[in-house]
């Protein structure tokens, strides 16, 4: 999923996470996505830019599609990071430069690994299902991976954590004994928690992660806190578990991992270090070089917006 704010501001981060728990409820701002799809960023936020090594989240729907055309990004390049696609209503077809065709379902994994360069696009297919709901969240690659050959990966399958009223989908890494086959580069950990009405438990934690959770839909109090879909809780650190009481069927996105100890350039699709490997990024996409050709799809790819005049900066992770 692309970046479509045609000026992006330049995203700064840095490593100082919270030192214990905290509860700041973060509010989205609104985006328009392609097609008549309009997302709610939660990430990067004014005052919060990570959580552990996630530095993007955007949830969108439930929207009606069935007499439009859906979710319509064109091709577009991503550097430095990867890409977690994540649905609960509909279907997503992605198409890359390596000339992947998968179509993404609910609760399936779509990880693609951009490493040192690649261009997608994603699409509502047609015909599609009537509604489509999920979220889109990016992972910064570290140093020592974010040049790496790009890959897709695509997980249908994926372990199943059940107790006491919750059914949670370990998205990426680790929860409580079960292992996403999803590849990593950090520690961290992502998971779908669909809790049943009046679900009253306690989470285990790992405490040397940072955390936050994204409610999809439903109500649910995170820690006392009462948490409405689109909006994202962040819990910072030292939390051996974390309490959760549902109010009716809900669903969150648990998302952590350790703080992230590298400053980085975030910009518009890309993910960097210093101005000069951005400008470099934005001149190989518009020029054709690099990021390779995604085949099939049926529109122009997206060009690059401008570069911001000042200079881009790694700034801290928290403004």
């Amino acid at each position: 999923m692309s970046n479509l704010d045609l000026r992006p501001a330049p995203a700064g981060c840095g490593r100082e996470a919270s030192a214990g728990p905290v509860k700041d409820l973060l509010t989205a701002r609104q985006f328009p996505l392609g097609g008549n799809t309009v997302v709610q960023r939660l990430l990067p936020n004014l005052g919060r830019r990570m959580v552990g090594a996630w530095c993007f989240v955007d949830h969108y729907g439930p929207d009606d599609i069935a007499d439009e055309p859906g979710m319509r990004v064109p091709p577009h390049p991503h550097m430095g990071l990867q890409t977690v696609s994540w649905l609960h209503q509909g279907e997503v077809l992605h198409r890359d430069s390596l000339g992947s065709l998968r179509t993404v379902r609910p609760y399936e994994l779509g990880l693609m690994t951009s490493g040192r360069a690649i261009s997608h696009s994603e699409e509502s297919p047609r015909p599609h299902a009537r509604h489509l709901h999920g979220a889109q969240l990016w992972v910064a690659l570290p140093e020592a991976g974010r040049n790496i050959a790009p890959a897709f990966e695509h997980h249908p399958d994926l372990p199943v954590v059940t107790g006491r009223g919750l059914r949670a989908t370990v998205i990426l890494g680790t929860l409580d004994t079960a292992t996403s086959p999803g590849t990593t580069h950090t520690p961290l950990v992502g998971a779908d928690l669909a809790l049943a009405d009046g679900a009253d438990l306690r989470l285990p934690l790992l405490p040397d992660f940072e955390h936050a959770v994204l409610a999809m839909s439903g109500r649910v109090d995170v820690d006392g806190v009462p948490v409405e879909p689109g909006s994202l809780l962040y819990l910072g650190c030292g939390r051996p578990d974390l309490p959760l009481r549902a109010h009716g069927d809900a669903a969150v996105l648990l998302l952590g991992g350790e703080p992230f100890d590298e400053r980085i350039v975030m910009w518009w699709n890309f993910v960097g270090r210093s101005t000069e490997e951005i400008a470099r990024a934005r001149a190989d996409w518009m020029t054709g070089d690099r990021f390779g050709e995604v085949h099939g799809y049926d529109g122009e790819r997206l060009p690059a917006p401008e570069l911001p005049v000042i200079p881009l900066k790694a700034r801290g992770r928290v403004r």
